[in-house]
């Protein structure tokens, strides 16, 4: 479809309008989260704390509930403290008050979010938290609220003009809702010492899964690894160097431990008549770097991109000892790159 035809000063001056508008949302919501940082330091701090502890020290599950743009946000946050390590799960306000009020137990904990309090779906929930003695946490921006007079802790959001021009539309309130879920997923998990292990094994798919596989995962051992002792030939070294396809090669002493290594730039550097009847002591890069087998695909990544000069492999050690190779390749088909 041709696009239609719009003098290019209109264009600029819509181009230009649009981005102010985005500008000025931008600054709504930042200013909200700004407000948000210093309610932390002040009232909003101790409260902030004592839900922490409430849901670190919970039996059961987190409950995050919520309706409209705050159940939007809600399922966020519950995905979030799920993949943190905090046992969490999204209940609809609407839909407790028809059976759903069945998902959640009496040492379970429930985090409502509603900017204003008031939502009338929430009295079911709210009665039957206080019923079964269920805890209740507030995320509200009004402390004299329905929702927060019957919490046991109520998270005061400080009041923040909407970046939507009419006041109306929720925008800056739910990037504070946001924001501060996010705050206390990441609390909790910093408290609890939640380690990129554990991230792992919550998140195995994607490249997010790929990145957080460990060099032993991805590595090539055994007789995949080119290695040769020292006093080799260099024309077998280079013979293994060809056969293994890593552009490299191992070098280790009479213990087993990794000495030096012989890559393709090596070669090209001592390139002379008698290069082949040379022995690899006289050639290799003596005291090469290594990597651990419990390296993170994102470090080694890393490594391989910062490396002065430019690396395609790295050779995987325990102590001095060679146990595998990782090329660029192996992080590419494992999605990390």
């Amino acid at each position: 479809m041709a696009l239609s035809k719009t003098p290019t000063s209109t264009m600029s001056d819509q181009a230009s309008e649009a981005i102010a508008s985005a500008l000025r949302t931008l600054e709504a919501e930042a200013s909200g989260v700004t407000a948000l940082a210093a309610a932390l330091q002040a009232d909003l701090g101790p409260t902030f704390a004592a839900a922490a502890d409430l849901i670190r020290n919970a039996k059961g599950r987190l409950i995050i509930t919520g309706l409209g743009k705050s159940g939007h946000i809600g399922r966020k946050i519950a995905a979030t403290f799920a993949s943190t390590g905090t046992p969490a799960f999204f209940v609809h306000a609407a839909e407790a008050n028809h059976g759903d009020l069945g998902m959640i137990t009496a040492d379970d904990i429930i985090i409502a979010l509603s900017w204003s309090g008031e939502q009338a779906e929430m009295r079911n929930l709210i009665t039957y938290a206080k019923r079964f003695k269920i805890t209740l946490i507030a995320m509200t921006s009004d402390d004299n609220s329905t929702l927060a007079e019957a919490a046991d802790i109520a998270l005061t959001l400080p009041k923040a003009r909407e970046a939507c021009p009419h006041n109306l539309a929720p925008t800056t309130s739910s990037v504070m809702l946001l924001a501060l879920g996010d705050a206390l997923a990441v609390a909790l998990l910093e408290g609890r010492g939640f380690t990129s292990l554990d991230f792992s094994v919550l998140h195995p798919g994607g490249k997010l899964g790929a990145m957080l596989k460990y060099a032993r995962d991805l590595m090539h051992s055994g007789d995949a690894l080119p290695l040769k002792p020292l006093g080799t030939s260099m024309s077998d070294a280079l013979v293994e160097m060809t056969a293994k396809r890593f552009g490299c090669v191992g070098i280790t002493d009479t213990k087993g431990d990794l000495v030096g290594i012989i890559t393709d730039g090596d070669l090209r550097r001592h390139m002379r008549a008698d290069l082949m009847t040379a022995i690899v002591d006289d050639v290799m890069t003596r005291t090469p770097k290594t990597i651990p087998p419990d390296l993170l695909a994102s470090e080694m990544l890393e490594r391989i991109n910062s490396s002065k000069p430019a690396v395609t492999v790295l050779m995987v050690a325990e102590g001095r000892k060679p146990v595998g190779i990782v090329h660029l390749h192996d992080l590419l088909r494992a999605g990390v790159a």
